[in-house]
């Protein structure tokens, strides 16, 4: 299903308040953006028990029950974890993942709020969630019939939600930080090959082992940790970003002169994160027209361009990341800068095209 709108998780509770107590509610979503710990702490909200039903591990039965005879009759009763005394949130996970079966098994169940003979009690509320087909996830249509049983809200990844979470989640700080400067990292489109990419779930799984294996961790298993869990370039970046931690090197001190371009092979991705951080710096500082550029400003892009140099001098592919187009192939930096550095720089010019 494609998103014509799409919320932040800010907004799920609001809109689950509004909808999923009067009608049954799909969330849409990729995977890893915090889908289930919404709707579990939404029920806690209203103080409903969760009680989740995972649509790849269910048959029809799980849900309708088996039969009984009951005065010469078959009567289906339904199984214990439905068929509840006291109202509660139903989370229908990986609903479209189901079987064509079980997602009928689900119509009444959703539109009516009954199986057989058993209605969930009076202020009950059923919410689903799954992924969509396009994020290379396990997905199956879902028929037209129970698409319109439910209302349909499409959840995107925020980073600024997200770490208004982590401040008070023990979130591990390294990450808090890298993803403050770096907040277009905690997300990441799922990849077609089988490796890992970045999301919130995938984050809070790497502040997870930074804790476990706490200040003795070095950098190889630092490097197995971030790679094993996040998107290539962004576990890069991260590594990089550790070991400024780690070392005295940072942007701001570069920048200052109080401090040099760290140029020894080994630091080679710290130099890549930092020359990324650069990049950064740049595109936010500078203007567009060199017109309304202070001079503070104007000493500024003195400056990077004396450190443009210097980072040439270390590496011409490093330097020429800091120049590079976007990835729709527009310029990130002012075109004026560019200029300046197309005459001051020839040579990286040349190479960036």
């Amino acid at each position: 299903m494609q998103a014509a709108v799409t919320v932040t998780p800010s907004r799920i509770p609001e809109l689950l308040l509004g909808l999923a107590t009067v009608r049954p509610v799909f969330i849409w979503g990729a995977p890893g953006i915090g889908k289930s710990s919404l709707v579990r702490d939404f029920a806690d909200s209203l103080g409903l028990e969760c009680v989740s039903l995972l649509g790849t591990q269910l048959a029809p039965e799980d849900l309708i029950g088996v039969p009984q005879i009951r005065d010469g009759r078959s009567v289906f009763c339904p199984p214990e974890a439905i068929a509840r005394d006291e109202p509660y949130c139903l989370f229908l996970d990986e609903l479209n993942a189901a079987t064509p079966d079980v997602q009928k098994a689900f119509y009444s169940l959703i539109l009516d709020r009954r199986i057989g003979n058993y209605e969930l009690p009076e202020g009950s509320i059923v919410i689903g969630a799954g992924n969509r087909a396009t994020d290379n996830a396990l997905a199956r249509p879902i028929a037209s019939a129970l698409v319109n049983r439910l209302a349909h809200v499409h959840l995107q990844a925020c980073a600024q939600a997200w770490l208004g979470w982590a401040a008070g989640a023990g979130i591990h700080p390294w990450i808090q930080d890298h993803l403050t400067d770096r907040p277009d990292h905690l997300w990441s489109k799922p990849p077609k090959t089988e490796e890992p990419f970045s999301t919130p779930r995938s984050w809070h799984m790497l502040s997870d082992a930074l804790h476990s294996f706490g200040p003795t961790l070095d950098d190889d298993t630092l490097k197995v940790l971030a790679h094993g869990t996040l998107t290539p370039a962004h576990a890069v970046a991260f590594c990089g970003y550790a070991k400024i931690v780690r070392s005295r090197f940072g942007l701001d001190a570069i920048l200052k002169g109080d401090a040099r371009w760290p140029h020894r092979v080994e630091d080679r991705d710290l130099l890549y994160y930092l020359a990324e951080a650069f990049r950064g710096r740049l595109a936010k500082d500078l203007p567009a027209s060199k017109e309304h550029a202070s001079p503070a400003v104007r000493q500024t892009a003195y400056r990077a361009k004396s450190l443009l140099v210097q980072l040439a001098e270390i590496s011409v592919e490093v330097a020429q990341t800091v120049i590079a187009d976007d990835t729709d192939g527009n310029p990130l930096l002012p075109a004026w800068f560019l200029v300046e550095a197309a005459r001051d720089m020839p040579r990286l010019v040349e190479a960036r095209r």
